[in-house]
């Protein structure tokens, strides 16, 4: 199918994906702008996948105070080379990264960062909840895992919805990134900072 300009534009003002992967993800869903728009994310996710392996080790170190200066942040987001580093397109991905960190205080990067002591305890807590409530050791086992897919929206960075548009994932925000400029992005590390705390 052919796609005109003013479609393409359309898609690529919504999702920020190159011209040409814009064009191709409306060919594919003959011109609807909502799987396209699916198309580019899903395709994104495969694009990042093939870059995760991929040593990133230039990036920057940037920090962010909140209005007010009673919350700040600081953190190390890592990309494979300078002229990515900065780039308008990078910088304003840390910006927003260390922004969300202000804002929902996650306490780990991505659940690779849990101890298993506290996923151990979380898993034992959840079961005991759920058996006191008189609920089926069946179904106690189904909301442990649900309680604690929860713990993962709330402790992990990468796991939480993006503030500017709770839709996505800030896993897919920098996934969206990695398709973009066609490096590997890591969040490696931060610290957030609260007056009082």
């Amino acid at each position: 199918m052919s796609v005109n300009a003013s479609l393409v534009k359309e898609l690529r003002k919504e999702t920020s994906a190159p011209v040409i992967d814009c064009k191709k993800a409306l060919e594919t869903t003959d011109g609807n702008i909502e799987d396209a728009i699916a198309w580019l994310r899903d395709n994104g996710l495969s694009k990042a996948a093939k870059k995760a392996g991929r040593s990133a080790n230039d990036g920057m170190v940037d920090s962010y105070i909140h209005h007010g200066h009673r919350i700040g942040v600081m953190g190390e987001i890592n990309c494979e080379s300078d002229f990515v580093a900065r780039s308008e397109e990078f910088q304003e991905l840390v910006h927003d990264l260390l922004m969300h960190i202000a804002m929902t205080n996650p306490d780990y990067v991505d659940i690779d960062e849990i101890p298993d002591t506290t996923l151990v305890q979380l898993r034992s807590r959840f079961r005991a909840e759920a058996l006191n409530d008189g609920k089926p050791e069946h179904i106690a086992d189904k909301i442990v895992e649900g309680q604690i897919e929860k713990y993962y929206r709330e402790a992990c960075l990468l796991r939480q919805p993006f503030i500017k548009n709770e839709e996505i994932l800030v896993q897919d925000l920098v996934n969206q990134m990695i398709s973009k400029v066609g490096e590997n992005i890591v969040v490696q590390r931060f610290v957030r900072y609260e007056l009082g705390t």
